[in-house]
């Protein structure tokens, strides 16, 4: 299989659609995958509809990041155990799934960052993740040949990377073999219900009879939702990525600062990524949503590339339609994936800062970029939780870039609270209502 999945990349899961199942998954990322795997472990007949390929766009385009540290305190215990279950996941399908325990760490050039990560060491010790601050000494001689000016660090050698773009089509595979449809190529054009409830869904090869549905959207998931009167203020920002040639490994999991983050590759590369910068398109939701954001806004303005017009077809685009019929083309055909051009300008700003770095291996040169569209709400934690105005309806999005690596335990979350059976998680932070309950809304951890 090739980078980036495309629309040329030739279907895997063809169906065909089911007449009728228990749950209908809308949406082929990690949490759909995942949601879809536990589901059926709980013996219930699944159909997991994706628009394009599966995790064509921010499930394969991510940093390939498996992290506990710097979590949000009500994720952390969803994550450590998502930890468990990469470890499961990596004995059934062995060395392909790119899973390895190799640390992450992260680099503070301030004595406020280190502060800030002194902060988040409680909820590490509670939930008892080895994370620990290191000195700047530690950092150097951590890091092979680094000569940055970095302050001190911190790192949690039990956390880990994975390449996307291969694990989730891999664990996509496995669960079709153990009976779960999965159907590429297949929008979900709308609910059908009846009085209120989930009778079924409207795609776009046909009706499919079921009495729950899971939407993990990504991305889109707030245009489908609020065609059907459900309203949450997710909106997307454009983050890119690069892979590198073969270079000597300076370590072999991932690191960041403000300037750059990296992580090693299967194939001996690094895929790199500005620390913090990313690009934000102005849509109408955007413009709709604009107080909401202000608390994250003020944090990240000055990394933030702000371009005036979303391209056509894009979930929060101009003219992207807000209202369509179950019975003709919906906006979900007419983009099937997400494949927006990366940003070069910032890529090869990450090159030089990982250049100055490390001095001795030189800039990095580059295999190829991309970039993908991270679905975010504005207290940067997801909405888990079930719909009360639409029975049967569960909404699992907003995972802010944190998807990929808490993607098997949010899975089996969502599939207990699908089941109707104990979650064992405190979900409360992740409601539907508190962007309408009046609540204050406490962004997590920039970390």
């Amino acid at each position: 299989m090739s980078f980036p999945i495309s629309l040329e990349t030739p279907v895997r899961f063809p169906g065909p659609l089911p007449a009728a199942c228990d749950v209908v998954v809308i949406g082929g990322g990690v949490i759909g995958v995942m949601t879809a795997w536990f589901l059926a472990e709980r013996g219930l007949r699944v159909t997991v509809c994706e628009k394009g390929r599966i995790a064509a766009e921010q499930s394969s385009r991510n940093w390939g990041w498996v992290r506990q540290q710097g979590r949000d305190p009500a994720e952390l215990p969803i994550m450590v155990e998502a930890m468990r279950h990469w470890d499961s996941l990596a004995q059934g399908f062995g060395d392909a799934l790119g899973f390895r325990r190799t640390g992450v760490m992260y680099l503070a050039t301030t004595d406020r960052e280190i502060a800030g990560f002194e902060g988040w060491l409680p909820h590490a010790r509670d939930h008892g993740v080895d994370t620990r601050l290191i000195s700047r000494a530690e950092v150097v001689s951590t890091l092979k040949g680094a000569v940055a000016g970095w302050t001190g660090g911190l790192v949690t050698p039990s956390d880990a990377r994975a390449e996307p773009w291969v694990a989730v089509p891999m664990i996509a595979a496995e669960a079709a073999r153990r009976g779960v449809t999965v159907v590429e190529g297949c929008a979900v054009r709308s609910l059908d219900l009846a009085a209120g409830r989930v009778v079924g869904v409207v795609t776009e090869q046909g009706r499919v009879a079921c009495d729950r549905a899971v939407l993990a959207g990504g991305a889109w998931s707030s245009l489908f939702a609020r065609a059907h009167g459900v309203s949450f203020p997710q909106l997307s920002v454009l983050a890119s990525v690069a892979a590198t040639e073969p270079m000597p490994e300076v370590w072999p999991g991932a690191a960041a600062d403000d300037e750059f983050a990296f992580r090693r590759r299967a194939d001996g590369g690094y895929s790199l990524a500005p620390g913090s910068g990313h690009d934000f398109w102005i849509g109408p939701d955007a413009v709709r949503n604009l107080g909401t954001y202000l608390p994250v806004l003020k944090k990240d303005f000055r990394s933030t590339g702000f371009r005036p017009a979303a391209p056509s077809g894009f979930p929060d685009g101009w003219r992207t339609p807000r209202r369509w019929s179950a019975d003709r083309v919906s906006p979900f055909e007419r983009q099937r994936i997400l494949n927006p051009a990366p940003n070069m300008t910032r890529l090869g700003r990450v090159q030089d800062a990982f250049a100055r770095a490390f001095p001795g291996l030189g800039r990095p040169r580059l295999k190829t970029a991309w970039a993908g569209m991270i679905d975010t709400l504005p207290d940067v934690v997801p909405v888990i939780d079930r719909v009360a105005a639409i029975p049967g309806l569960v909404l699992a999005t907003g995972m802010s870039g944190h998807g990929f690596g808490i993607g098997p335990g949010m899975g089996r979350v969502i599939a207990d609270l699908v089941a109707g059976r104990a979650v064992g998680h405190d979900l409360s932070r992740f409601r539907l209502s508190r962007f309408s309950d009046g609540s204050v809304l406490a962004p997590g951890p920039s970390l």
